[in-house]
C-alpha cells in the first residue's frame, strides 16, 4: 500500500510537470508571435519615419525665399 502512494505521487508529480512543460511551451510560443509583430511595428515606424523626413523636405525646399523690405526714407 505504501508503494501505491508513492507511485501515486510520482504520477502526481509527473502530471504537475507535464502541465508546466506545456505552459512553458505555449509561453515560448507566445513570445515568439509577439516578437513577430514587434519587428512588423518596427519596420512600419521606420518607413514612416522616411516618409515624414521626405514631406518635411518637400516642404522646405517648396518655402519662398524670405523676402527682404526695403525702406526707402
Amino acid at each position: 500500500m505504501a508503494r501505491m502512494i508513492l507511485n501515486g505521487s510520482r504520477g502526481s508529480h509527473l502530471n504537475e510537470f507535464l502541465k508546466e512543460h506545456k505552459a512553458v511551451h505555449e509561453q515560448g510560443a507566445t513570445i515568439a508571435e509577439l516578437k513577430k509583430q514587434i519587428a512588423t511595428l518596427i519596420a512600419a515606424a521606420k518607413e514612416q519615419a522616411a516618409q515624414i523626413q521626405k514631406v518635411s523636405a518637400q516642404i522646405e525646399a517648396n518655402k519662398p525665399a524670405p523676402q527682404i523690405a526695403v525702406n526707402d526714407q
